[in-house]
């Protein structure tokens, strides 16, 4: 089992009034490369959980964008339920329902309602699976929303690795009828002292204003695309996963052992798939994504980030997006889903910058 001295890392949220610290999981896959094999190996453990306590129930998991999609669709891919995750992406053609987290920078998400509507007979619980619970605001105000919309009799359930709640919080969910589930308890109380005591600044890069000049490098376009914003049989999306990286696996150099791999913002399962897939052939490989969190970066060395990089997001040229600390690897790709060629620019710059020579951004499209 897990401690929270294994897992938690605490950081200084930037420009953040609402919360001043942010909890990172040094094996989530998220901010801090990690091995996708540890990545699963806990994500795994969360998984048992759910197998045992739910025996015999019709299961939809829901995993929370950004940092919990991976989660979500693992413990779903384990469990063999249906699985969909929140999203703030926009989607042609859908209806939403609206929530909002309040101490986020970017406070609106979505679940898509049509995908709701198709499933919501079919299954006895649904499951939020996410990284940390602190309040569990966020969750009770969807379960409220579909309880109104659907006057349903759904069970509900919420999964995480990290369980921040006071026993108020906690007490509440017991009235709401809402089970909780998690690896490890978290104890919040000294976590806005603890990112008082860093003072040495690190380096915050900002983007170039002109990258049109990059050095080489290789781009695929691989089909066979899943989107797990949308109700997906989490059977299904793995398989899709395993044909992604059978076709990445003819891209991979042999000589080149460490390996590094991207995912874009919400899309980090596929990512961290094709790492823990490379670690089973022999390579050093890690992952972790792209994020819309701003952090500040410290040069301390108990600190989890000592340099940023901010970046235009693959998916909207007007949102700025960070990268933690890149280093130098034999090889690289980027995994995405994210159409639009013209905004991988300002990471392959980042990454070039940094001494990566070997670079492929695969994109995984209809």
């Amino acid at each position: 089992m897990y401690q929270e001295e294994d897992l938690v890392r605490i950081a200084k949220r930037r420009n953040n009034s609402k919360r001043t610290y942010l909890v990172v999981n040094r094996l989530q896959g998220k901010h801090i490369p990690v091995s996708g094999k540890c990545a699963f190996e806990m994500f795994d453990q969360l998984a048992e959980i759910i197998q045992q306590e739910y025996k015999g129930e019709r299961l939809l998991l829901i995993g929370f964008a950004e940092t919990a999609t991976a989660i979500g669709a693992r413990v779903a891919v384990k469990v063999g339920s249906l699985y969909m995750q929140t999203t703030r992406e926009q989607i042609e053609g859908v209806e939403y329902l609206y929530f909002s987290e309040k101490h986020s920078h970017a406070t609106e998400q979505k679940l898509v309602k049509d995908d709701v509507d198709s499933c919501i007979n079919d299954v006895d619980r649904i499951i939020f699976i996410e990284d940390e619970v602190t309040t569990g605001n966020t969750i009770s105000q969807i379960v409220n929303i579909i309880r109104e919309k659907y006057k349903s009799k759904l069970n509900f359930s919420v999964a995480s690795i990290l369980n921040g709640m006071d026993e108020q919080s906690k007490v509440l969910y017991e009235k709401e009828n809402i089970k909780l589930h998690y690896l490890v308890k978290t104890n919040h109380s000294k976590y806005s002292e603890k990112v008082l005591k860093y003072k040495l600044q690190g380096k915050y890069m900002p983007p170039k204003e002109n990258v049109e000049h990059l050095r080489g490098y290789n781009q695929y376009e691989i089909e066979r695309y899943m989107n797990a914003r949308r109700l997906v049989k989490a059977i299904e999306y793995e398989q899709a996963c395993e044909y992604l990286w059978g076709q990445i696996q003819d891209k991979v150099e042999k000589d080149k052992k460490r390996i590094l791999v991207i995912g874009t913002e919400e899309f980090m399962y596929p990512a961290l798939y094709v790492a823990a897939r490379l670690e089973q052939y022999g390579y050093e490989a890690v992952s972790h994504s792209t994020t819309r969190s701003p952090i500040e970066v410290f040069e301390e060395c108990d600190y989890p980030f000592h340099t940023a990089f901010q970046l235009v997001s693959l998916y909207d040229k007007e949102r700025v997006t960070y990268l933690y600390d890149i280093s130098k690897y034999d090889q690289v790709f980027v995994v995405t889903d994210a159409l639009e060629k013209e905004n991988e620019k300002s990471l392959i710059n980042v990454l070039q910058e940094q001494g990566n020579e070997n670079i492929t951004v695969v994109r995984w499209k209809k």
